[in-house]
């Protein structure tokens, strides 16, 4: 291997071992996600910006992008359960930290919009 090969080697390790992880008490089991989900008390909030919304979202799902999150808090602080989506999950888990350093603790992620609409698809 030369020292090229080396260089390139250490930075992807150093990417890959700085990437933050998502945090354990995020994690709910699918079980309980598609329990919140089918839930009719669940607000489904799909994070994702309004163009991507108004392409496809999940049933029942209303827009509330992850830029705007914070604006938001009055409202979802009064609801009894929050799911969040995205495309990927990255501003899904994004979402619910942020909501959780703003004392809403009742918030969790689904992931995918492929995910809500799987489950939603299995009822």
């Amino acid at each position: 291997m030369n020292f090229k090969h080396l260089i390139i080697l250490l930075i992807f390790f150093a990417g890959i071992s700085s990437c933050k992880s998502v945090s354990v008490e995020n994690e709910v089991s699918r079980t309980e996600i598609k329990k919140m989900v089918t839930d009719t008390e669940t607000v489904l909030v799909d994070v994702r910006i309004p163009e991507e919304f108004a392409e496809k979202t999940a049933k029942g799902a209303i827009n509330i992008p992850l830029a705007t999150i914070e604006q938001n808090l009055d409202f979802l602080k009064k609801q009894k359960q929050i799911v969040v989506f995205c495309n990927r999950g990255r501003q899904a888990e994004q979402a619910v930290e942020l909501l959780k350093k703003n004392g809403i603790t009742n918030v969790y992620s689904a992931k995918t919009v492929q995910n809500v609409e799987a489950i939603q698809n299995e009822i």
